[in-house]
């Protein structure tokens, strides 16, 4: 067995034109992504409307993160998390356009009613 050590700051696409996608873990019930955004934007009327629950954390950079029904968007910096439920309309408003905003984003299968805290 081989295990590499890696840095989820190394190797950012910079200034690409498309949000960057890397899958790092897999698993029966989840799923591990780094996503690197630099300045990228949901296009407009667009939102994301998952059927599995997101736990999404800026690692670097500075984000807007619109979620439905409310009045202004959650303004995301370095170290701040969010768990969306399944079924939590989103969208991204706005990245870092003077550096990469690196997200780290977990997402997995709900819980079924339950809640996190009982487990």
């Amino acid at each position: 067995m081989t295990l590499e050590t890696h840095n989820i700051l190394r190797g950012l696409a910079a200034g690409a034109a498309a949000e960057v996608h890397e899958r790092l873990a897999a698993g029966r019930a989840f799923r591990l992504d780094r996503i690197v955004s630099t300045g990228q934007a949901t296009p407009p009327g667009d939102w994301y409307d998952q059927a599995e629950d997101e736990w999404v954390m800026l690692v670097a950079g500075e984000a807007g993160l619109r979620i439905e029904g409310e009045a202004a968007p959650r303004i995301l910096g370095a170290g701040d998390w969010l768990h969306l439920p399944a079924r939590c309309r989103h969208r991204v408003e706005w990245t870092s356009e003077g550096g990469p905003t690196v997200w780290l984003a977990l997402y997995f299968a709900p819980l079924d009613g339950a809640r996190a805290e009982d487990y």
